[in-house]
């Protein structure tokens, strides 16, 4: 069994319900094809880096993904005639870092003590 991280990006104008539902089918697409999801994260509305089709933002959804290849070649098909979806993106990877999250908000009290150093 490979390891992937799966990303994908929603249109600015998915509502918080419609993430939800995106989350679940895809799930249930890699369930289906004998995958299995170790860990999913909805990193939220963030800005991208350039227009993508008249977008300034995007709703990031992460998978972390056990499975065969077969997996993620079902995936991307049905993520391409998404029209909720501005981009996807699969990597392959060795392990899985379960611990760190990188879109959590710090509390104003860790901010200031970066700060004070």
């Amino acid at each position: 069994m490979n390891l992937y991280e799966h990303t994908i990006i929603a249109r600015q104008d998915t509502s918080p319900s419609e993430i939800k539902q995106l989350t679940e089918k895809y799930s249930k697409i890699v369930e289906k094809n004998e995958g299995e999801i170790i860990k999913t994260e909805i990193w939220g509305l963030l800005n991208l880096s350039y227009l993508i089709k008249k977008n300034k933002k995007g709703s990031y959804i992460h998978f972390k993904i056990k499975g065969r290849g077969d997996v993620i070649n079902e995936l991307e098909k049905n993520e391409s005639i998404d029209k909720k979806l501005l981009r996807y993106l699969t990597v392959r990877v060795k392990k899985f870092d379960l611990e760190t999250n990188y879109f959590i908000k710090k509390d104003d009290s860790e901010k200031k003590e970066v700060n004070k150093n």
